[in-house]
Order: C-alpha cells, then structure tokens, then sequence
C-alpha cells in the first residue's frame, strides 16, 4: 500500500519519472511474456524485437496521448493501425500475431490505468494476463498442433487406401507424432509430392 501511494505522489509531482516508472513496469511484464513463455515454445524467435519494440513504442504513444489529453479512442485507433498490420516478406503463424496483439494490447492497458492512478489494477491485470497465457501454453489438457510443408518422393502411398500406412512412414522417419497431413501438390514427372503434415508437440 505504501508503494501505491509512493506511486501516487510521484505521477502528481513529477510525471516524467512516473512515466518512467510506468514504462519499467510495462516492459517488464512484457519481457517476462516473451522471455519465460512465448521463447520456450517459439520454433523461430524472429519476432521477439519486434515484440518488445512495438510494446515500448506504443507504451510512450500512450502517455503521450494522455499528456496533451486526447481522447482513448485514438489510442485504440493506433492499436486498430498495428493490430492489421502484415509483412510481405513472410507469412505472420497465428500464434506469433496472437502474442503480437498481446504485446500492442498491454502497453494501453498499462499506460491507462498508470495515468488513471489505478496501480492495484494494473498489477492485479499483470498477473492474471501472465498468469492466463501460462496457463495456456501448458495446454489445459489439449495438444498443440503444429504444421510444417515437405517434399515427399513416396509417391505410391498418397493413395486414401495407404493413408494409414503414410502416417506411419511419415512418424518413422521425422520422428514427429504426425497425426494428419494434407497433398498440396503432386509432381508425377518426378513422383513426388508437396505435402502438408499435422504434427503434436
């Protein structure tokens, strides 16, 4: 409680240290999200700086936005502006732009509730946010179910009558608990296939 009131007296005084204080705060939430969740899981970590830098950059928007007061419409206009955001370079997994719209998520909630003076929320919210994507990314008693595009030269088994016989080829030999998989492409000049496979983990 002390704390809270030092936080209190501070966002009065002098806002650019509370503004400071907020902004530690945010990134380290932040941080702990992509650290100790998302990168234990993350088959490619590409993402992380961009993560950690659009949750810095929208954190300071906000509190500039609450500094000339303007409305929080147009911080959420921002967040509408980053949330649809796409790059062409490569395709975005849903996982990745889930914890994208986590990270543009938190910044706002933060720099709201910091400016509203509204601590115990934001460490209440903090925890449960953290607390909810752990949560799920333990499974909850559901598997993950991963993709992944191959060429496959065992032609002779995409037939539907071999398709149980194709699962167990496809188990052998990438060491993957396959459980589906789909023809994308067949080749027969050069009998093989692009196939699409299903895999937990």
């Amino acid at each position: 409680m002390e704390l809270l009131a030092l936080l209190g007296g501070l966002s009065g005084t002098h806002p650019h240290l509370a503004l400071a204080l907020g902004f530690i705060f945010n990134f380290t939430v932040a941080y702990i999200i992509i650290r100790f969740i998302y990168c234990r899981k993350a088959a490619n970590q590409n993402f992380v700086f961009t993560f950690l830098a659009f949750n810095s950059v929208v954190y300071f928007i906000m509190g500039l936005f609450t500094s000339i007061e303007l409305s929080i419409g147009a911080g959420f206009g921002l967040f509408a502006l980053f949330s649809v955001l796409r790059y062409r370079t490569e395709a975005v997994p849903i996982r990745d732009m889930t914890y994208l719209f986590i990270m543009l998520s938190l910044p706002i909630l933060n720099s709201v509730f910091f400016s509203g003076g509204e601590y115990g929320k934001i460490i209440v919210s903090d925890v449960l946010i953290i607390g909810v994507i752990l949560l799920l990314e333990t499974g909850l008693g559901f598997k993950h179910t991963l993709s992944k595009c191959i060429l496959y030269e065992k032609i002779e088994l995409i037939k539907p009558e071999r398709k149980a016989d194709m699962l167990r080829d496809l188990r052998e030999r990438t060491g993957m608990n396959v459980t589906d998989f789909s023809i994308e492409r067949i080749d027969f000049l050069h009998d093989t296939a692009e196939i699409k496979i299903y895999y937990n983990i």
